[in-house]
């Protein structure tokens, strides 16, 4: 009881915070930018719903999931990008202003988009196997509880109260990781005995979804003719699922903690895959500008 009052609380309470230290560095301005880079933009948002999920069905079709991991590998593909797709932009030196405006829109988009996706996957493709049945208006409510309302009230204070969001900002992400760091180890607490097995089963179809997707973004990136800065950043944006999103639908609302293997496993191997694609991509394109460079001077 204690362990499910745990993850009820903080898991919310950890992406309310997260979206709420989001909302105070993001403008009005950030929303406009579409109708200044509309194909950019447009096509960015296209990568970030289309790309992961067929990713996550090749590795469903690959490593033949169970159908409740498979589940819960499909829900987390229909939660694009976070605060971790920015912040690994930013440290590639990719287009900081491009991921932070994909974010901030899908951040508007998938409180809608997931319930209804999530219960196609539910109750048609895997309903036989699963029969789960979820309940779309809780759904909706909770995803824009955690996220809608804190990235509004983030912006609303930012504007009324520019130096207390200032004071606020830096304490947000660290009392959120903290409290999604306590929902892991009340989740791998309470899985320990069949974690080997959990791990055995998803942690090479998680590592295949992120890897492709990282490639796949890169690739539409360059399919529209984006400068190299946007392809990484559309790399890192299609690659890097919203874990705690779909934690929220699998473990809040499902109440199915099996079904959040995927994305709690994703959550941590994702990022050596994604770092090291932002930051390689990054150091070559870099070797490439010096390489042309000398070559004008000669």
């Amino acid at each position: 009881m204690g362990q499910d009052w745990l993850l009820s609380f903080f898991l919310p309470a950890a992406l309310f915070m997260m979206m709420l230290g989001m909302g105070m560095t993001l403008s009005v301005a950030d929303f406009m930018r579409i109708g200044q880079a509309p194909r950019v933009i447009l096509a960015g948002l296209a990568g970030q719903f289309l790309l992961p999920p067929l990713a996550a069905l090749l590795a469903i079709w690959v490593f033949d999931l169970p159908p409740v991991f498979a589940a819960g590998l499909l829900i987390l593909s229909f939660a694009p990008s976070g605060a971790s797709s920015n912040l690994m932009t930013f440290l590639s030196r990719g287009d900081v202003a491009l991921s932070v405006t994909l974010t901030a829109i899908t951040s508007l988009l998938v409180p809608f988009t997931l319930p209804l996706l999530a219960s196609w996957v539910l109750n048609v493709w895997l309903n036989h196997d699963l029969a789960i049945h979820l309940p779309l208006l809780q759904t909706w409510a909770q995803l824009m509880l955690v996220s809608l309302l804190p990235i509004f009230l983030g912006m609303l204070l930012a504007a009324l109260y520019p130096r207390l969001a200032t004071w606020l900002m830096p304490k947000m992400k660290p009392a959120s990781v903290v409290f999604l760091l306590l929902v892991l180890l009340a989740l791998t607490h309470k899985h320990w005995d069949n974690m080997p097995e959990f791990l055995r089963l998803t942690a090479p179809a998680v590592l295949l979804m992120n890897c492709v997707a990282l490639a796949a973004g890169w690739c539409w990136g360059r399919l529209w003719q984006m400068s190299a800065k946007q392809r990484l950043t559309l790399g890192l944006e299609v690659g890097v699922q919203n874990g705690g999103t779909a934690l929220v639908v699998t473990l809040v609302v499902l109440n199915n903690p099996a079904m959040s293997v995927p994305p709690v496993i994703y959550g941590i191997l994702m990022l050596g895959p994604s770092l090291a694609f932002g930051l390689g991509l990054s150091f070559w394109q870099r070797h490439l500008t010096v390489k042309k460079m000398q070559t004008s001077i000669k």
